[in-house]
């Protein structure tokens, strides 16, 4: 796969399928009406008794015990893992893997009839090669599994043994409007059929229990097992959701730069989730993945997929400006000016930040206006802060204190973020995102140096003079275009997509249980709102609007994942 310079391998992933209902269908067929009330209350996450929980508090009252307890809340944001990916069949879930019947597993293909066999992993297991792990060698552009039966399967290396953590696998489409095809109005079968991946989205890592350092952490606090990602489709979306709480805009988008981006469709109707497909695309799922144009922005305006930040840092520096990026691309977003949660953080005056691993070696490494590797695999639409005015160069004394670097590995005199947790110099809020090697995401990252890294985060936070009043939520951005089971709650026209996992570690937790209320990421946000009494973003007002408007139960915001009694 070749990349265009400063783009990344997620970038080229923004192509989506075509086939399916239109997006007003895919509404009226998703499941779980007032899941939130359904699905809410802990279990146990082991075969022992969970610790006893005091009673909790309600309303004001909750409110004033959220306030009294909680001064810091950090958010640890990976990459690109469906909660199957990981924790298929964690102690004390709702909906095991094990326990599935066939129908909730098999895969259909494009025109609907039920897979025999699953179509061939297209590209071979991993991403590059050949990788070398515990003295064993694997081979780039290898399916090590052939012939799989239509059903979810344990990754095997080609001699039959557990795929190794340390493997960097390829990557899988993870894209607007393919999530959705894959959701299929909850039945979460499309996954294999709308894959550029074939059958390898299907897998899962069967060791996990063993040798997953986030297993244990999940065992010891709180694992969520009904989290989903808040928007549909990939990192970039997603990232821009958790800051925000809905999709950027574009605004006169069809005569900009950006033109090229916009989604053909098979309708007029810009809510149509199918895509036209390209001359030659393949009709069956075992001839090849389907074959898209781009489509990173809806008919009517909308930023869907992945488009570049303004400034810099960002795929092409503008020589002239070099605070920002390169102008009249088509693959880069307009600055936006929306309100996100560290706007409403700051009209309280609550201090707040975001740590980007590798954000000052990437920095230094293009001092000068130009082009060269990203150091370590920078991700620049990781960066969601990056893309709005606030924080933009205009503002120089804002954007040094909000972005700040979250320095490289683990050593404490390069990293601000372990050095100020170390400290107890973390802002009340604050969000750490891994360098691009140690995030987790399929196609460049492996799960288990991540998975060492994150442990390490943890532990330090955990050391931390503010530990005794911290919340900490780990979960990562979006499924990556791995399959999950778990319908997704019926939210509004951008989300919520995929089952994700999502840990709640703090000081509160309800310890040892597995909490099965319904969240997304708008979650996070939804705490951090109560926490520090906030007023609500649009986008969250948004989505609460539409669901109770069908009746629905509102997504949690984590609170019955903490003991506040």
């Amino acid at each position: 796969m070749h990349e265009a310079p400063g783009q990344d391998i997620e970038a080229e992933h923004d192509e989506e399928p075509t086939r399916g209902p239109t997006r007003r269908g895919f509404l009226g067929g998703l499941a779980l009406l007032g899941a939130g009330a359904s699905l809410a209350g802990c279990s146990p996450a082991n075969s022992s008794p969970a610790n006893p929980v005091r009673q909790q508090p309600t309303g004001a009252a909750l409110d004033r015990a959220l306030r009294e307890k909680v001064k810091t809340v950090v958010v640890i944001y990976a990459e690109n893992r469906s909660f199957n990916n990981l924790f298929a069949d964690f102690p004390g879930l709702q909906s095991p893997l094990a326990q599935l019947s066939k129908d909730a597993y098999a895969q259909r293909d494009r025109d609907g009839v039920l897979f025999d066999t699953l179509p061939p992993i297209f590209g071979g297991t991993l991403q590059v090669g050949p990788q070398t792990v515990d003295g064993t060698t694997y081979e780039k552009d290898v399916a090590f599994q052939t012939g799989l039966p239509n059903a979810p399967f344990p990754l095997k290396g080609p001699k039959g043994e557990d795929l190794p953590l340390g493997l960097v696998t390829r990557d899988l489409w993870h894209v607007f409007y393919q999530n959705q095809l894959q959701i299929n109005g909850g039945k979460n079968d499309g996954f294999a059929a709308w894959s550029d991946a074939g059958g390898l989205t299907m897998g899962y890592y069967p060791q996990t229990r063993y040798n997953l350092r986030l297993w244990d952490l999940a065992r010891q606090f709180v694992l969520c097992d009904n989290f989903f990602q808040a928007a549909f489709g990939g990192s970039f979306l997603n990232h821009q959701y958790l800051i925000a709480g809905r999709a950027p805009f574009y605004p006169d988008a069809g005569s900009s730069p950006a033109r090229s981006q916009i989604a053909q469709l098979q309708s007029d109707d810009p809510l149509d989730i199918r895509l036209k497909p390209l001359a030659g695309s393949p009709n069956k799922a075992h001839d090849g993945p389907p074959q898209f144009g781009p489509s990173a922005i809806t008919p009517d305006g909308y930023t869907v997929n992945t488009l570049a930040p303004p400034y810099w840092p960002t795929w092409l520096r503008d020589p002239a400006r070099p605070d920002y990026s390169k102008p009249d691309l088509p693959n880069v977003l307009v600055p936006q000016t929306h309100e996100h949660i560290g706007d409403k953080l700051a009209k309280r005056n609550v201090d707040w930040a975001w740590y980007a691993g590798a954000w000052q070696a990437t920095l230094d490494a293009f001092k000068d206006a130009g082009s060269i590797p990203k150091i370590p695999n920078f991700q620049y639409h990781h960066q969601p802060f990056n893309y709005f005015a606030q924080q933009g160069p205009e503002h120089p004394e804002e954007r040094r204190k909000r972005l700040r670097d979250g320095g490289l590995g683990e050593d404490p005199s390069t990293n601000r973020f372990l050095a100020d947790a170390a400290a107890g110099r973390l802002p009340a809020v604050t969000f750490y995102k891994p360098q691009g090697n140690l995030n987790l995401h399929a196609g460049y990252a492996d799960v288990a140096s991540g998975d060492r890294h994150i442990e390490r985060i943890v532990k330090t936070l955990m050391e931390s003079p503010q530990w005794s009043n911290m919340v900490v939520v780990i979960t990562v951005d979006e499924n990556g275009g791995w399959w999950d089971h778990v319908a997704p709650p019926q939210g509004d026209r951008f989300g919520p997509g995929s089952r994700i996992p999502a840990l709640v570690v703090s000081p509160f937790a309800r310890k040892g249980t597995v909490d099965h209320t319904v969240y997304d990421t708008t979650s996070i946000l939804r705490l951090i709102t109560r926490v520090f009494d906030l007023e609500a973003l649009e986008g969250l007002q948004a989505r609460d609007q539409a669901m109770a408007a069908r009746g629905q139960a509102l997504l949690g915001d984590l609170t019955n994942a903490l003991d506040l009694g």
